[in-house]
């Protein structure tokens, strides 16, 4: 196993460390699972759950797919956890490419979404959460030098939520644990190595639009078999609306950290929900950005996914 790239840098916020990373020793077949916040992370997770188990059962996805990157938990009980597992691992982050290190036979799977969906599903998500997760947040960053501060909590308005979520420069990540600056710095991280043979593109668009497609897409991405027998069951499991159905088997410890648990979690499952809500100004600006910062092939596959914008993978 090869080492290609060392992190280029830190990322450290109230909910995520990149330095854990340190601990993690490769395998083979691993598996890593890469997303910003609210892009679909669990959903894939799910979906190469049930790829490598080849079985429609429901499982706890938290569990089987550990945040490495996540800084609550003890990061040895983390590794412990994992160097345990026997069936083939994946892993989940919500680091930027360059933050973590790559190794050349790990399998690196990233889903996006458009930026303005990631958001509405995000102020859902941290709007939320329960007041044991929000108290240990606020230790995280009260004890990291870096940071100083506890958690700023979520406005109840996603139009004044989102008017924070756009700040930029320095000010950005004190404001937001996932601001727009970390979602188009993560974004770009992953479309300058989309030609790398082991990492794949996957988009949130292209899931709910084909997902049979979009599962065989993964599958042979990973050199994984498909069993034409259970297929449809496979399929039937990573619905959403299977998904949600299942929350309680699938997303045991949400309850934990959600008002609601699951079903806050998984809550809706669906694009555009900002239309309407969000201001024709507050939208100019987003699209300002986007149009700025982002080279105009990367902007329109996050914007439309891979069956409405093209193949992001250089030809």
């Amino acid at each position: 196993m090869q080492l290609v790239s060392e992190p280029k840098y830190e990322r450290r916020s109230w909910s995520h460390d990149s330095r854990r990373w340190a601990y993690y020793r490769p395998r083979e077949d691993d598996i890593v699972i890469a997303t910003s916040a609210k892009c679909g992370t669990t959903w894939t997770q799910q979906i190469v759950s049930l790829l490598v188990f080849q079985s429609p059962e429901p499982r706890p996805i938290h569990q089987l797919s550990p945040w490495i990157d996540h800084r609550i938990r003890p990061i040895e009980d983390v590794i412990a956890g994992i160097e345990a597992q026997t069936h083939r691992r994946f892993i989940k982050s919500h680091l930027s490419f360059d933050a973590m290190p790559i190794y050349d036979h790990v399998r690196y799977i990233h889903t996006a979404r458009d930026g303005r969906d990631a958001f509405m599903s995000w102020h859902n998500h941290s709007r939320n959460y329960s007041e044991m997760v929000l108290a240990a947040f606020d230790g995280a960053g009260m004890n990291d030098e870096t940071i100083r501060a506890p958690l700023p909590r979520a406005p109840e308005s996603p139009v004044e939520f989102f008017d924070t979520w756009l700040i930029e420069g320095p000010e950005a990540d004190k404001r937001n644990d996932f601001s727009c600056n970390k979602y188009f710095e993560l974004e770009k991280s992953y479309w300058r190595q989309r030609a790398r043979e082991n990492l794949l593109m996957v988009h949130y668009n292209d899931l709910k639009a084909d997902l049979s497609g979009e599962m065989r897409r993964i599958a042979g991405f990973l050199d994984i078999d498909i069993r034409e027998k259970i297929w449809p069951e496979l399929v039937e499991a990573a619905r959403f609306e299977t998904m949600k159905k299942n929350g309680a088997e699938i997303l045991p410890q949400a309850i934990i950290a959600w008002d609601k648990g699951y079903e806050r979690f998984l809550f809706k499952g669906s694009n555009e929900r900002w239309r309407g809500v969000l201001s024709e100004e507050q939208l100019a600006r987003y699209n300002a950005r986007v149009k700025a910062e982002l080279d105009p092939a990367l902007a329109a596959w996050l914007a439309k996914g891979r069956l409405a914008a093209g193949d992001p993978r250089p030809t």
